[in-house]
């Protein structure tokens, strides 16, 4: 059978575009998840419906891809929980709705791609959303994804004192960091809602899923894009140990920021030297598919509390942000601090996955932390081919805080932490600073060291199939997200962002990005 629209991938992106383009009965689209499909909320699994687990991201669990990635040279390789189920990453993350900042999309348009400024993705981003707080010009009221900042409950102690730290800090409070001003100290935005993680499998694909002209199929790998005389027309796909083909008018590559170029370069779409290195016929050369990865890294300082603190209350606690800039820097608010336990009670956390515990012979459950996340580095990563066997993972390489200036900034984060953290607002709650050790803070060499060797990661994977004009010749993709040099093929998820966003999370934005190109699409 050929469909009109073949989307591969049933990520944030995908599930976005496959209910968007639904609305239209004249257009058949298939979606296709390599994971498993949960059409039945019923039947969804407790580590994918409730917001309070993150074991969907552990290497046990079935439902992310469980790649390997290197992070630091002094790291070596990790374990990488890239979402593989319905939903994708909206299904195992931790409901952070932070939008992009408006200074993102100015800059993506400053590089040539005038469809991206902040004013022409406002309206997006109120389309995609229901927010439960606020009702202003900014904010969207009956969108699909529900947006909420947790604060009925008691405020936890830490948060109590990251809050007041920033304000002695003379940082200022802002009541929206998803607003026009979002800098300063405010309540995170969160899509849990009542304790359920609202994906975008929930949000936005689930209330589609009766029309006929949509077919949605769960454990199905695609292999390659099938391409004739420049043109998309299919995909070669895997299930139940079966090779077929599907035709498709339209083909849509949402498969995330590893997978997406990944099934670039097999269909033959990369750089002619690394596709020649696997006998993989080239079909178009773009040197950029795989290079400009980006994803936010984090530095800790931990802390042990005083008995009797608090580190986290119910599921309406409070949760704050600071976006801020840092010293010298020529871009504004390309920070973010946040303070959070080491281990929340209410959380079934998997140890090192992301995150290290730097907790030394202090009970976990009586450290907290504060992270310091650079959210606009300047340093880039790279996914390139291991083999030309579409089951075997992409090499990838974060190659964090290999840019002057990125180290310069986490070095400063960390010393700006330390500083909140001696306040007066934490007197009564920080017992000592467990990590990093005053010996290591005496040394700009050694607190590097310390840095490289600790840091944590994001899973805000973006920027490989970077969108961009003819005049780029690391663009994958035109600022309408077709695939240069291919007819009939886009790249949707985050692997078109030019920069990853500023504001330390990335999922409202990728959704942002699905309800932009639908019309793209649409009109082929």
């Amino acid at each position: 059978m050929k469909y009109d629209v073949v989307i591969v991938g049933g990520g944030a992106a995908g599930s976005v575009l496959a209910s968007r383009l639904a609305e239209n009965p004249n257009t058949s689209v298939l979606l296709l998840e390599a994971g498993p499909d949960y059409p039945d909320p019923a039947n969804l699994p407790d580590e994918i419906k409730f917001g309070h687990t993150r074991f969907a991201e552990s290497p046990d669990s079935e439902h992310n891809w469980a790649l390997r990635g290197t992070i630091t040279e002094e790291q070596g390789e990790i374990h990488v929980a890239q979402g593989k189920v319905i939903g994708g990453g909206s299904s195992i993350n931790g409901q952070a709705m932070q939008r992009g900042l408006p200074e993102d999309f100015d800059s993506w348009s400053a590089l040539g791609n005038d469809e991206w400024s902040y004013a022409k993705v406002l309206p997006f981003f109120r389309k995609s959303e229901r927010d439960l707080d606020i009702r202003d010009d900014y904010h969207g009221t009956d969108g699909p994804m529900p947006v909420r900042r947790r604060q009925s409950g008691p405020w936890p102690d830490i948060q109590k004192a990251f809050h007041a730290a920033c304000l002695q800090a003379g940082f200022s409070a802002t009541e929206d960091t998803n607003g026009p001003n979002p800098a300063g100290v405010g309540v995170s935005p969160s899509n849990n809602l009542d304790g359920v993680r609202m994906s975008a499998a929930m949000t936005h694909l689930n209330p589609m899923r009766h029309c006929l002209n949509l077919t949605v199929r769960g454990g199905v790998l695609v292999r390659k894009v099938l391409i004739e005389d420049s043109k998309a027309v299919g995909v070669e796909a895997e299930s139940g140990g079966e090779v077929f083909n599907i035709g498709a008018d339209r083909v849509v590559l949402s498969a995330g920021a590893i997978k997406s170029p990944h099934l670039l370069m097999l269909s033959g779409i990369g750089a002619e030297d690394q596709l020649q290195q696997f006998g993989i016929h080239l079909v178009h050369e773009l040197p950029g598919v795989g290079q400009n990865l980006f994803n936010h890294l984090s530095a800790q300082v931990t802390f042990k509390v005083k008995e009797g603190i608090t580190l986290s209350g119910d599921v309406d606690s409070v949760h704050f942000s600071l976006h801020y800039t840092s010293q010298g820097s020529s871009e504004v608010n390309d920070m973010v601090m946040r303070t959070n336990p080491v281990v929340d009670e209410r959380e079934e956390r998997v140890a090192g996955v992301r995150t290290k515990y730097l907790t030394g012979d202090v009970p976990a459950s009586q450290a907290a932390r504060i992270s310091c996340t650079l959210g606009l580095p300047d340093g880039s990563g790279h996914v390139r081919l291991a083999s030309a066997d579409p089951g075997v993972q992409p090499s990838f390489n974060y190659r964090y805080l290999q840019h002057p200036n990125d180290i310069r900034r986490i070095r400063e984060g960390v010393r700006m932490a330390i500083g909140l953290l001696e306040s007066d607002a934490f007197k009564d709650v920080a017992d000592h600073r467990i990590q990093p050790t005053d010996d290591i803070l005496a040394d700009d060499d050694a607190l590097d060291l310390w840095i490289r060797q600790t840091v944590g990661t994001a899973r805000h994977v973006s920027g490989t199939c970077k969108m961009g004009p003819d005049s780029d010749p690391m663009a994958v993709v035109d600022q309408y997200c077709r695939v240069k040099g291919v007819a009939g093929l886009w790249v949707v998820d985050a692997s078109v962002m030019p920069r990853v966003p500023r504001s330390g999370g990335a999922h409202a934005t990728v959704v942002m990005i699905g309800e932009r190109v639908v019309d793209w699409i649409a009109s082929g």
